[in-house]
């Protein structure tokens, strides 16, 4: 333990998920490292033609309790925490025969894969490592001296460093690899945390209650230029396994890098987007609501429809496609606007080399998303705070027609319609809907009855009639004025939550005017 930056002469390899095993030994072996190793990993390397020595041949004491205690020992610890150039630790590893162990290699078991999967609750307890977050702080303390690696996305790095010097490590790498080390402990532990907290709080041994202590961590994915303004600093950071098909887990294709408005109103546009399937769609965003939303029998019919909504707003805003982007729709959004961002499940290869002709267009794709959202939680911060909440991924509790005109089977299609934007418009919201396309979209006011007439206002400035429109609003309709505003304009059907004192009122009014109503009873606010 003299020399305090060591060529790495002895790794302990403890790995749950065995991928690069074999090449990773491979490279060590060059360098006369010598291996020591526990059991699944022992075995592997063995059956490989590894020279390597058991855990239980270094502590003279055999793997106990269905191998809950193998690495937990002074022979093991204090080969990792020993400091290097210590007279005193020196002396006690000499008396107990402790030699150092310059490199650490370890990945946990797999907790966090084992509860997604739905395991029991046991089998869940049974996948929380023990050994391996102590070996990993071990040596992540002492990383003046010892390397320690977590992800095996890191193997690449640690032979080029070797190679680079010499056999040994920077004392800059040890460090990265060190808050690596503890991030990884913070993120497992904060799982565990998580979902024990949440069982306790529940009735059953099943994690959907809130726990006392929420604990979150996330990777940086994009250091960015600035954040909602210039002056003000951002980063982006993402889950360490993303969501498939979300803005979080999507490949950019071309253009600049990714503002931090434009990952907003992307996450904004794409979750909209995903609420359509049946036809292809179009969702148009600025500033996080959508200006435009259209289905049609084509991706560039869905993309024209959606645009005449507010050509205005759409100038520089977030374009999102559920189906593959193709040459004809992505030409006619590069000639016609002016746009930040283009999202798609795919891009075929004509269309790639459309877009790139406008080189600051971003293009990503997305991959497919599943048609059933699983379940999440959101997170919001408020100063000195976090608020948390399950997402909104529910549509309505149930249609009920309180009029006594029934909807027509068009009037009820574009009802529908509407109400999925209406989930994703900042409220107070109103949308009017014809034929599957957003005519008027009212949003973010601080009154309901501002929201209907802004949205008429929009309307009329993009040459649309609402005449003969379903308007949808994300929560009920606490007096008259606003459901008569809407009819003013035109609309003949509208669908809202119910839920108001006023209810009796406004369907009294709603027969007044000759509408018909349809009730969800779940509302959708979105601040």
């Amino acid at each position: 333990m003299k020399d305090s930056n060591p060529r790495i002469r002895r790794a302990l390899i403890s790995l749950s998920d065995k991928a690069g095993l074999d090449e990773l030994a491979q490279s060590l072996a060059e360098w006369n490292v010598e291996l020591i190793s526990t059991g699944g990993t022992a075995a592997k390397l063995k059956g490989a033609g590894f020279s390597v020595k058991d855990v239980a041949d270094v502590t003279g004491f055999p793997e106990i309790m269905d191998g809950r205690v193998k690495t937990l020992h002074p022979a093991i610890h204090g080969g990792l925490l020993g400091v290097r150039g210590n007279a005193e630790h020196i002396a006690a590893a000499e008396k107990h025969k402790i030699t150092a162990i310059d490199l650490l290699v370890v990945n946990l078991y797999p907790f966090e894969q084992t509860l997604a999967g739905g395991a029991s609750f046991d089998d869940c307890v049974e996948n929380i490592d023990i050994g391996g977050p102590a070996m990993i702080r071990a040596a992540a303390k002492n990383h003046a001296s010892v390397t320690v690696i977590v992800d095996r996305a890191d193997y690449a790095a640690l032979l080029a460093e070797m190679r680079a010097n010499g056999g040994k490590t920077t004392p800059k790498f040890r460090k990265r690899m060190a808050a690596k080390a503890y991030a990884r402990t913070a993120a497992y532990d904060g799982a565990i945390s998580n979902w024990l907290g949440a069982v306790a709080e529940s009735t059953e041994d099943a994690a959907d209650g809130f726990p006392p202590t929420f604990t979150t961590q996330y990777r940086k994915a994009l250091d960015m230029r600035y954040g909602e303004n210039p002056h003000q600093c951002a980063a982006f950071y993402t889950a360490a396994d993303p969501e498939p098909g979300t803005v979080s887990s999507a490949r950019q294709l071309l253009g600049k890098e990714l503002s931090y408005n434009n990952v907003g109103d992307s996450d904004a546009a794409l979750e909209c987007v995903k609420a359509f399937a049946d036809r292809p769609a179009c969702v148009i965003v600025k500033h996080a609501n959508p200006c435009g939303v259209a289905e049609a029998e084509t991706l560039l019919g869905a993309y024209d429809r959606a645009y005449k909504t507010d050509p205005e707003s759409a100038f520089g805003g977030i374009i999102a496609f559920n189906r593959e982007l193709d040459a004809g729709t992505a030409a006619a959004i590069v000639e016609r606007q002016f746009v930040e961002v283009i999202l798609a499940p795919s891009v075929t290869d004509e269309a790639r080399e459309v877009v790139s002709a406008k080189k600051n267009v971003r293009l990503l794709v997305t991959g497919v998303w599943p048609l059933v959202p699983p379940p999440r939680r959101e997170q919001r911060t408020v100063a000195g705070g976090l608020l948390v909440q399950d997402a909104d991924l529910a549509l309505y509790e149930r249609l009920h027609v309180a009029t006594k005109r029934q909807p027509t089977s068009a009037e009820m299609a574009d009802l529908l319609f509407a109400w999925k934007v209406a989930k994703f418009v900042k409220s107070n919201a109103i949308v009017y809907a014809k034929d599957g396309a957003t005519i008027g979209i009212g949003a973010g006011q601080m009154s309901r009855v501002n929201s209907s007439r802004i949205a008429a206002i929009k309307a009329e400035m993009a040459g649309l009639d609402i005449k003969g429109s379903a308007v949808a609003s994300d929560a009920f309709f606490p007096f008259a004025d606003g459901l008569l505003a809407a009819a003013a304009a035109g609309a003949t059907a509208v669908i809202q939550p119910g839920g108001s004192m006023r209810d009796d009122e406004v369907v009294r009014a709603a027969d007044e005017a000759g509408l018909a109503m349809v009730l969800t009873g779940m509302r959708h606010f979105r601040h």
